[in-house]
């Protein structure tokens, strides 16, 4: 089997699928090619892509809809691609869950470095000793698999998460009662070199909340720290 991350690209202008897939086979990628939603569940048919690129202006289904289908069907990796200055675009994206955005038109050598930086987050590629973490945690009514990237309630149902909230999640499920900046919460999180700005902190914080918090509106499991930021309230108990 080849070890070569799989990306495909799902734009509708042909041109860019063409050149955006000879960048990314000149370092090595896999590439897969759809023009629309049709053709992009034609390729998920048959395989399953590591990351997925998605154009958010697509003819029929757009880009905000079939993120809505994949979010739904699996933990893909997703970048979105949004015409330069769409603030609101980006926004609605990064809400949604994806795990980050990149604004046409792009060079490149940075579309790959996002590229790579997403593989690394969603692949915990251990380069700080990540492996010997311990890979199972409760808390609350939580158990926590770092390892499976699964959080599945006491009804035993399992939760999903994106990237982003996964990451969120590990970086303070491992600094419980410790108050994290959102320049903190970032670098642990996401990493400076994912490009992504502040805010997307508090979103992520957001949709965490109403997936893990008994009350979203009245958090006792991520408190806000007027000030200073976020902290992980509930006790965590490391599993074996």
């Amino acid at each position: 089997m080849s070890a070569e991350p799989h990306i495909l690209i799902v734009d509708d202008h042909r041109e860019i699928r063409e050149l955006v897939s000879r960048a990314l086979m000149r370092e090595g990628f896999r590439v897969s090619e759809a023009g629309n939603g049709v053709a992009m569940r034609k390729v998920l048919a048959t395989a399953r892509p590591d990351l997925i690129l998605l154009d958010l202006m697509l003819p029929g289904e757009d880009g905000f809809t079939l993120f809505r289908v994949l979010r739904a069907e699996s933990n893909v990796p997703i970048i979105m691609l949004t015409a330069k200055g769409d603030e609101i675009d980006r926004v609605v994206g990064l809400e949604l869950g994806a795990d980050d955005y990149i604004s046409k038109p792009f060079g490149s050598r940075e579309l790959i470095a996002r590229i790579r930086a997403v593989l690394r987050r969603t692949r915990n590629v251990d380069t700080t000793g990540d492996q010997r973490r311990p890979q199972r945690y409760r808390f609350e009514r939580w158990v926590f698999d770092s390892g499976a990237r699964e959080l599945v309630n006491e009804d035993d149902v399992t939760v999903a998460l994106s990237t982003g909230e996964f990451d969120l999640l590990m970086a303070m499920i491992e600094r419980p009662g410790q108050v994290l900046s959102r320049d903190q919460l970032l670098d642990l999180a996401r990493g400076r070199s994912a490009g992504v700005f502040d805010r997307s902190i508090d979103t992520q914080v957001s949709r965490l909340r109403k997936k893990i918090e008994p009350d979203p509106n009245e958090p006792r499991i991520i408190k806000t720290v007027w000030g200073g930021g976020y902290i992980f309230s509930a006790e965590v108990e490391t599993l074996q």
